[in-house]
């Protein structure tokens, strides 16, 4: 696929398009300033299977506004956490707006089902997105708008209480994900040091982290219950449509991976302990590069980040470098680590201009490399969806979403040298990075089936979670890794991980996607432009197709079965072997 053409204009288009239905000197004020707009859509006489698309098109001109709007609220506070205005304007949004939109969400959808005209459209071109509204349908109570209103409010908590956490080294005030890079230090005691004192700062707010978990947990299950749900999981599965696999399926996953997968990771973790020459491998011991030598820096400011990672999609197709020159034209991005910032990465949709915003909190390091090119694959994503004719075709379930992000780490890999000149530099970091791969698999399986047993006992006490935690952990984990000492913190480690307290359930989707990714870049092996125009074209259609059908567009399977999980696991390892 080219975007030499006039598909070229997705990535240099900085303009929104003119708005059909809403003024164009619209803005989220106040409830009065927008309710006007769903009582019109509410309220419209649909007399044809023509009107009834454009009604269509006129609701998603309005939800993409509120969106983006929203989208804005969100960037902006966890660009400063410390700002409470910034934070205000959030929560106005999620306590004065949002509790107004959900009722006349879920009219619309009743007023589009009943259409005597929806069997009119077509049904190739809206079948997915029927089959969304119908499930919406289905989940919605309006007892259960509050509780979501609340669990936003205490979700924002967590990025306070993570924002703000610092430690002390030589003297230096860092972040902890500065403070971390110094777990890659060849000095053993400088590693030990580091890691400890992350662990005791994360110590200090585990009481309220466990608290505030524990009241969403709570909340969410009278979701789950008010809905006619068993139980949250089975809640969010409808939620997040999966359509295409079950909650037993994902529980089929975890056990794949600890009989595949786990025992590779094993057998690297021996080796590394063997290669650093140490009596028994600890917890610091694990990202230091074994070769004794200093950690990679790739780069020094984001402003270089961004300049190398734009170089290395030119290289792929010039398409992909627009799309983050666009961005950077636009001021879409905030990409280094400072105190007061939010933890974690993103690349947030924007659904009016279709140019994305890509969020980070970068120290020069290779993981920091790593997500830039994960964001950059969303940030494409959203490039190439931003002119489908619906919002909702714009937002593919995360299984297709980070199937974009991890194969652009993949796909890029052959140009990293942009970033590592020296050779045995790229061998290190192409090593470190396809470990890594590997060990997405078990640190899913490990969130995930904690977040299945967490919901299916809501009830449960923080001591029997802490014991849940630390057994899961040690059954995909560092089995090889003495914590000797150290059993005082293994308890918490799931409290740095954000999904579990902003996006539940949101986590499995990784796995699944890093296998669709190790496939397209097996097809990139064998045919560069064959593979990269697959990848392209399956972005390309949003969610406008089943997830098979997508991943079917980029030439591979949506399968997560032990086989085919072996297969993959063991191309990763031939490719290790040949760096």
């Amino acid at each position: 696929m080219s975007f030499s053409t006039p598909a070229a204009d997705l990535a240099t288009d900085t303009q929104r398009p003119a708005r059909q239905y809403l003024p164009e000197s619209f803005t989220v004020t106040d409830w009065a300033a927008i309710e006007p707009y769903f009582v019109g859509l509410r309220d419209r006489l649909l007399c044809s299977a023509a009107e009834l698309e454009r009604w269509l098109l006129n609701r998603s001109e309005l939800e993409a506004a509120l969106s983006e709007d929203l989208a804005w609220r969100y960037i902006r506070m966890t660009c400063d956490t410390q700002d409470p205005a910034r934070t205000e304007a959030f929560q106005f949004f999620v306590n004065e707006v949002e509790p107004h939109v959900a009722p006349f969400d879920h009219a619309l959808n009743e007023k589009m089902l009943a259409s005597e005209f929806l069997s009119q459209l077509d049904e190739n071109r809206y079948r997915v997105f029927i089959r969304s509204v119908r499930q919406a349908l289905e989940i919605y109570r309006p007892e259960n708008v509050p509780l979501k209103t609340e669990i936003s409010t205490q979700q924002q908590q967590y990025a306070a209480l993570a924002g703000a956490m610092t430690v002390t080294l030589d003297g230096e005030e860092l972040t902890l994900p500065r403070a971390a890079d110094r777990l890659k230090s060849p000095d053993r005691q400088v590693r030990e040091t580091a890691w400890r004192a992350i662990q005791e700062r994360r110590l200090q707010d585990a009481k309220p982290l466990d608290e505030l978990f524990t009241r969403l947990i709570g909340l969410r299950h009278q979701v789950a219950l008010n809905a006619g749900f068993a139980n949250f999981r089975d809640y969010m599965f409808a939620a997040l449509g999966r359509f295409d696999y079950t909650p037993q399926d994902t529980l089929d996953f975890h056990r794949a991976i600890r009989e595949t997968v786990v025992p590779l990771i094993d057998n690297l973790d021996l080796e590394r302990r063997q290669d650093l020459a140490l009596a028994e491998l600890r917890p610091w011991d694990l990202d230091v590069d074994v070769s004794g030598q200093a950690p990679l820096r790739p780069f020094e400011t984001g402003e270089e980040l961004l300049a190398k990672t734009t170089t290395v999609f030119d290289r792929l197709d010039p398409f992909l470098g627009q799309c983050l020159r666009t961005m950077g034209q636009m001021g879409n991005l905030d990409l280094e680590s400072r105190k007061g910032k939010a933890p974690g990465g993103y690349n947030y949709p924007l659904d009016e201009t279709g140019v994305p915003f890509i969020f980070m909190n970068a120290t020069s390091s290779l993981r920091d490399v790593v997500t830039m090119l994960h964001e950059g694959g969303h940030a494409v994503h959203s490039f190439l969806t931003r002119r489908l004719p619906l919002s909702a075709d714009k937002h593919p379930p995360s299984e297709v979403a980070e199937l974009a992000s991890m194969s652009m780490e993949l796909l890029s890999l052959d140009h990293w040298d942009v970033f590592f000149q020296d050779p045995e530099e790229l061998r290190r970091a192409k090593r470190t990075h396809l470990e890594s791969v590997l060990e997405t698999f078990p640190w899913v399986a490990t969130i995930d089936k904690f977040q299945h047993w967490v919901y299916e006992h809501p009830t449960h006490t923080e001591a029997e979670r802490h014991a849940r935690w630390v057994g899961l952990f040690d059954e995909f984990n560092q089995r090889t890794v003495s914590w000797q000492g150290l059993e005082h913190i293994k308890p918490y480690l799931w409290q740095k991980q954000l999904h579990l307290y902003e996006v539940p359930f949101y986590y499995i989707e990784y796995a699944m996607a890093q296998l669709g990714a190790i496939a397209v870049w097996r097809n990139y092996r064998q045919n560069p432009q064959q593979a990269l125009a697959g990848y392209q074209r399956a972005l390309a259609l949003g969610y406008t197709a089943p997830i098979g059908e997508i991943y079917a567009a980029a030439g591979i399977r949506f399968d997560f079965s032990t086989g085919y999980l072996r297969t993959l696991a063991d191309f990763v390892q031939d490719e290790m072997a040949k760096i």
